[in-house]
C-alpha cells in the first residue's frame, strides 16, 4: 500500500510548511498567544486566502472536498509550528457539527463566514460533571411553540471568549447521559441571558465557562432534527480527537529533532552529550514513538476515510498512543534540555505544555484504553 501523500495533499503540506517557515516564529506566536483574543486575526485571514479553512468541507459547501488524511496532514503541521489560531474550535468542532446537520440555510448563515474566517464558532459541549462522556448532558432546552428556552452550564469551551456563534447540545428529552435526547443549537454569543468567563489555558490557547440562563431561541436555531444530534456531535469529536493527535505527532516530531540537535552542542566532561550511549538510547526511543505514533495516525485517517469497522478502535489506539508515548517523548525532552527545558523562553517548554494539554483532550489515555478494551471485546 502507497502511504505516500498525493500531489495536492504534497502541495497543502508544502504550503503550510512555508508559512510557518517564513512568517511564523516562536516569537510571532508569543505574540499572538499573550493577546486579548489569544490569536492573531490577520494569520487567520490568511488561513482562509490559502484555503486552509476550507479544506474537510465538500465543494458544493465551499470546501475542497478534503477528508481525515488531509485533516492529519493541515493538524500535523500546526503542530510542528505551535499554531495558536482557533482552527480546531472553528474548522473542526464547529464546522464539523454544521457540515452534517446544518440546512443549507444554516450553512449559508454560518458555515460560510466560517470559512471566509469572518466568524468565529465553537461547539460548546464540555459540562463539569460529564468528564468524557459526552452525551452527558444536563443543559436543557425547553420549547414552548416555536420558541425554546436553553438554561445551563457549558466548561473549557475552546475559542469560547471570540466566538460569535456557540453550537451547543441540550437535553431535550430522556436521562442525563441518554444519547437520545440531545438537540443541537445555534446560539449567538451576544444574547441575553448569555455570560462568559474567559482565561487563557496553560498551553497558550483560550477557552471560556459559559452560563446560559432562560437564553431564547426561534425554532429555525435548532441544527439537525431535535433529539437527533448525538451522532453528529460523536463524529465532530472524533474528528477532533484525529486532528489533535496528528498535532501531538508534530510536537513530538519537533522535540525529538530539537533534542537531537541540542545534545549535539551541549558539551559536558569535555565531550558532545549526544555521545554518552544512555542518552542516544532515549533519543533512539523518541524518535521510535514517533514512528509509531505516525503509523497509527495512518491507520485510523484511512479506516475513518474508507468508513472501516475499525475506525473505532483505530482512533482509541492512536489517542492512547499519543497518551503515553507523547508523555515520554515531552518528559525526556525536558530532561534532557535539563533546567532550561521548563523555562518560558525556550519553545521546548511549551510544546512539552500543548502536549500535555492535548493527552487531556477527548479522552485521556486511560480512558480510550478502556473503550479499545470494551471494542475489541465487542
Amino acid at each position: 500500500m502507497d502511504f505516500s501523500l498525493n500531489d495536492v495533499q504534497s502541495m497543502l503540506a508544502d504550503s503550510i510548511e512555508k508559512f510557518i517557515a517564513n512568517d511564523y516564529d516562536f516569537k510571532a506566536r508569543q505574540k499572538y498567544s499573550e493577546s486579548k483574543t489569544g490569536y492573531s486575526q490577520d494569520v487567520w485571514q490568511t488561513f482562509s486566502e490559502l484555503g486552509w479553512t476550507a479544506v474537510p468541507f465538500r465543494e458544493e459547501d465551499g470546501g475542497f472536498d478534503g477528508g481525515p488524511v488531509e485533516m492529519t496532514v493541515v493538524m500535523e503541521r500546526f503542530g510542528r509550528g505551535l499554531i495558536v489560531e482557533p482552527y480546531l474550535a472553528n474548522i473542526v468542532l464547529a464546522g464539523g457539527v454544521l457540515r452534517r446537520a446544518a440546512n443549507e440555510t444554516q450553512k449559508s448563515e454560518w458555515l460560510s463566514p466560517i470559512i471566509a474566517g469572518e466568524l468565529q464558532a465553537t461547539l460548546a459541549f464540555v459540562e463539569p460533571q460529564a468528564r468524557y462522556d459526552i452525551s452527558n448532558i444536563a443543559t436543557t432546552a425547553a420549547q414552548d411553540g416555536d420558541r425554546w428556552s436553553i438554561n445551563g452550564r457549558k466548561g473549557y469551551v475552546l475559542n469560547g471568549g471570540n466566538a460569535d456563534l456557540l453550537i451547543v447540545p441540550a437535553r431535550t428529552a430522556g436521562g442525563q447521559s441518554d444519547y437520545e435526547g440531545i438537540t443541537l443549537f445555534g446560539i449567538g454569543s451576544e444574547l441575553a441571558g448569555v455570560s462568559f468567563r474567559d482565561y487563557q489555558t496553560i498551553d497558550g490557547q483560550r477557552a471560556a465557562e459559559i452560563d446560559f440562563s432562560d437564553v431564547t431561541l426561534s425554532s429555525d436555531k435548532v441544527i439537525g432534527e431535535v433529539n437527533k444530534g448525538y451522532q453528529s456531535l460523536q463524529a465532530a469529536i472524533s474528528d477532533a480527537t484525529l486532528a489533535v493527535s496528528a498535532e501531538a505527532i508534530g510536537i513530538m516530531s519537533v522535540l525529538t529533532e530539537k533534542t537531537i540537535e541540542y545534545s549535539k552542542s551541549r558539551v559536558q566532561f569535555g565531550v558532545p552529550i549526544s555521545s554518552f550511549q544512555a542518552l542516544q538510547h532515549r533519543m533512539v526511543e523518541m524518535y521510535t514513538a514517533c514512528e509509531q505514533s505516525r503509523s497509527l495516525m495512518m491507520w485510523a485517517a484511512m479506516a475513518i476515510a474508507d468508513g472501516n469497522d475499525e475506525s473505532e478502535s483505530a482512533l482509541h489506539a492512536l489517542k492512547y498512543q499519543i497518551g503515553t508515548a507523547g508523555t515520554r517523548v515531552g518528559e525526556e525532552a525536558v530532561q534532557i534540555h535539563g533546567g532550561m527545558g521548563v523555562t518560558w523562553e525556550l519553545d521546548v517548554a511549551h510544546y512539552f505544555k500543548r502536549l500535555t494539554a492535548i493527552n487531556l483532550m477527548f479522552g485521556n489515555a486511560d480512558w480510550h484504553l478502556d473503550r479499545l478494551a470494551a471494542t475489541t471485546a465487542s
